[in-house]
């Protein structure tokens, strides 16, 4: 029988100390061993550093803090994280997400049972009920022609839709299973997060990669998780100009990354009004995000040279990517 592999869980934290104890908790309450905990704090404000180490003390398995100088957001924390963890699997996890005690046991087995490489698997994530009433956060993630990526069933009352194990275009870093050799396979430069990302989408580009790589991505509907989410598009005006700033330019970043000439030909009319309707909000509601397009031409001659280094490394033809703006999932 084969011994049950070293899954790492990877938590990335910014001024996250209210979110750290539940989140720890559930961690202490996973039925999966051997487990490890790798915790990167980016230069928190609030104390989230020295509750982590606190409450990593009093967990049942291994567990490593490491404290950032400067706020590197989420791509940077987890290379960060990555650079530490030693298991087949890594769990990237919010601090502010909750998996139940099966939730790796479940994703593991969902990669296990498919034929075929897994790059990474995804359980259903919910929000916390409010109201009595349970909706869903993210099923897998799915493209749109507008080169949107979104969670499928993202704020969906929970009917018990999307019960079905699928095949979906990517996962959500909030709380997804990656392998680590499609990881290891993936990463340019040594670095498997683009740091370029910093916050917002990172998890997208990724997905991209692992794709024309050749590694799937699986949704188990079993494996069940409570994300809290604090950033939402409907929330945009509520967020700071940091995170509206890079929520723009990385919508850039992953099209000039991966947009090939057959994609541009079938997206080009919805991308445009897309990037239309993007442009009049900015100028006429946030004009701190304007900063964005200086900073693509500014970065344009680098970000060319990533856009080669990522295309001619891929092994998948550019239509296997294609119908996956075309359509939510497939089966596994």
């Amino acid at each position: 029988m084969t011994a049950p592999p070293l899954v790492s869980v990877a938590v990335v934290t910014h001024d996250s100390r209210t979110d750290l104890p539940a989140c720890f908790a559930a961690l202490s309450a996973l039925a999966h061993r051997p487990l490890e905990l790798v915790l990167v704090d980016c230069a928190s404000g609030d104390g989230s550093a020295a509750l982590a180490e606190q409450l990593a003390a009093g967990l049942p398995v291994p567990a490593a803090t490491v404290a950032l100088a400067e706020n590197l957001g989420f791509a940077g924390g987890m290379n960060a994280a990555l650079a530490v963890c030693a298991g087949a699997w890594v769990l990237s996890l919010n601090p502010d997400a909750a998996p139940e005690p099966t939730y790796l046991e479940r994703l593991l087995a969902a990669a296990s049972s498919h034929r075929g490489p897994v790059g990474a698997v995804t359980g259903r994530l919910v929000r916390p009920a409010a109201d009595g009433e349970r909706r869903l956060d993210a099923c897998g993630m799915r493209l749109r022609p507008t080169w949107r990526h979104l969670d499928r069933g993202s704020g969906e009352p929970d009917r018990g839709q999307l019960a079905r194990p699928a095949r979906v275009f990517g996962a959500t870093g909030a709380a997804s299973l990656w392998h680590r050799a499609a990881l290891d396979d993936v990463a340019i430069d040594g670095a498997v997060f683009d740091p370029r990302f910093h916050s917002y989408r990172e998890d997208a580009e990724l997905c991209f990669r692992l794709r024309e790589r050749g590694w799937e991505i699986l949704y188990e509907p079993s494996a069940v998780a409570v994300h809290r989410r604090h950033n939402l598009p409907a929330r945009r005006r509520a967020m700071g100009p940091a995170i509206n700033f890079h929520s723009l330019k990385n919508r850039y970043l992953l099209r000039l990354y991966h947009q090939t000439p057959l994609n541009l030909a079938t997206t080009m009319l919805p991308a445009l009004w897309r990037d239309a309707v993007a442009l009049a909000y900015v100028l006429a509601f946030e004009r701190s995000s304007r900063a964005a397009y200086a900073w693509l031409w500014r970065h344009r001659r680098e970000l060319w040279r990533r856009r080669r280094a990522i295309q001619e490394r891929r092994t998948v033809a550019s239509r296997e990517l294609e119908r996956w703006f075309w359509r939510e999932a497939d089966e596994p």
